[in-house]
């Protein structure tokens, strides 16, 4: 059974930063693009964060020079670290793993940026 999960999320201030983790099991991470999105009430989910198996990395504009998307594969484990947060970031964040085929979600952690 595949299972990712999320942690990390939290409540911080304007300009803060933070670092979400998301464990992965039941597959082998390093073998998958790696994703993270964010998603808020009444929108679509948009993806903040891309890791290939090659090692490539994108971000759209918004996050970009803010955000750091990187794994552990050791540990079978990705990251994102968020600098600079303002409260546009607020949005529950989910980790992804996709291949040819198939494609995996976590439950999502809640991050809030506010003063």
């Amino acid at each position: 059974q595949v299972q990712l999960v999320e942690s990390g999320g939290g409540l911080v201030q304007p300009g803060g930063s933070l670092r979400l983790s998301c464990a992965a099991s039941g597959i082998i991470s390093s073998r998958y693009t790696m994703a993270w999105y964010r998603q808020t009430p009444g929108k679509q989910r948009e993806l903040v964060a891309t890791s290939t198996r090659g090692g490539s990395t994108n971000y759209p504009n918004s996050v970009k020079g803010r955000f750091t998307i990187s794994r552990d594969n050791a540990k079978n484990t990705v990251f994102l670290q968020m600098r600079s947060l303002t409260p546009e970031d607020t949005a529950v964040y989910y980790c992804n793993a996709r291949d040819i085929g198939s494609a995996y979600w976590g439950q999502g952690t809640q991050v809030t940026v506010s003063s």
